[in-house]
């Protein structure tokens, strides 16, 4: 198994999860075992997928796991969207907001750059 911090997005969802699991165990204690369980899922299975996707069995796997973590990411962010803006949850810090747009950012811009070079690799090898 890779280290966590072995690059950017690892070392981004890993510490993104233990934001989440901070923020879950807060709205445990406040009686909001629902919500808790739908962030915790969401907000720790980006980080499992993209660890998922360092062991991936080819590029298009690699995608596949890294377009499992979008999917994730923005349940996770809409989840906190809802936290934030109902007045039935406390509200999540500001640094757990930010930091799911910029994995959000990330994710989809290592799902783009994969892409094309396997786009490119693939019109390379037709030549």
């Amino acid at each position: 198994m890779s280290h966590p911090t072995s690059n950017i997005i690892q070392e981004k969802t890993f510490k993104f999860s233990l934001m989440i699991i901070e923020y879950t165990e807060h709205l445990r204690r406040k009686d909001h075992r629902e919500m808790a369980s739908q962030l915790f899922r969401s907000g720790t299975g980006i980080g499992a997928n993209v660890c998922e996707a360092q062991n991936a069995e080819s590029p298009a796997d690699f995608v596949h796991k890294f377009k499992i973590a979008a999917k994730e990411a923005e349940e996770t962010e809409y989840w906190l969207r809802l936290c934030l803006e109902s007045g039935h949850y406390p509200k999540p810090e500001e640094g757990i907001n930010s930091e799911i747009r910029q994995i959000c950012r990330l994710i989809n811009r290592i799902i783009g750059s994969s892409k094309r070079r396997m786009h490119f690799k693939n019109n390379h090898n037709r030549d």
